[in-house]
């Protein structure tokens, strides 16, 4: 019995010295190697210079070709409709797309989809005579759980889940008389905007 437990302790001890050991080795290996380092390694733009050299290539009727300066440019854009990042957890496009991954790539043709926060607040105020409205995003499987939002205090509320913005009638003269919303409080004709009436089915639980 005695021997049993004694191994069983030793195992625990071993088994956190081994833990301890990793851990200290991550953090020397990716938190102190670029801390305790004197010679800072130089920055070089992550753009490949043979890029703007011309390149056949099958798929396109013109040769692959680009300026070094033009796709930094475009690499460091965080988004083509905004210039800055929107989460503190998210990091700015020029640190995310290093690597040999996206060595020696035309940086014109990557991805570079607009930011949706700020194609949300192009969406106009969905006006309700309501003091709570109650939003699922447009139903079916592309949208989110029911919420309900209360609407009588004289601002834009909007959805926590997808930001559709609702605002209550009797404080429209207010908002109105604001200088500026963050929502805009009618259509402005923006290619953005989906109308409120839309919908690609007419099922009971189809996609608004």
């Amino acid at each position: 019995m005695l021997s049993t437990a004694r191994s069983r302790a030793i195992w625990q001890l071993s088994r956190r010295a081994q833990v301890s050991a990793r851990r200290s080795y991550s953090y020397t290996a990716n938190e102190q190697r670029g801390t305790n380092d004197p010679n800072k390694p130089k920055e070089v733009p992550n753009v490949s210079k043979t890029n703007e050299l011309p390149t056949e290539t099958i798929h396109q009727d013109a040769p692959l070709q680009e300026n070094v300066e033009d796709a930094e440019r475009l690499r460091v854009a965080q988004a083509p409709n905004r210039a800055t990042t929107w989460s503190r957890s998210q990091k700015p496009r020029g640190q995310a797309m290093t690597g040999p991954r996206f060595e020696q790539t035309i940086m014109e043709l990557q991805p570079a989809p607009q930011a949706a926060i700020s194609l949300i607040h192009k969406q106009p105020v969905r006006w309700t005579h309501e003091r709570v409205v109650s939003c699922d995003g447009g139903g079916g499987p592309l949208g989110h759980p029911r919420i309900f939002i209360n609407t009588d205090k004289p601002q834009i509320c909007q959805c926590t889940y997808c930001g559709l913005p609702f605002a209550n009638e009797h404080h429209r003269k207010h908002l109105e008389s604001l200088p500026e919303t963050s929502y805009p409080l009618s259509a402005q004709g923006d290619v953005a905007e989906i109308p409120e009436s839309q919908r690609i089915t007419n099922e009971a639980l189809g996609q608004r």
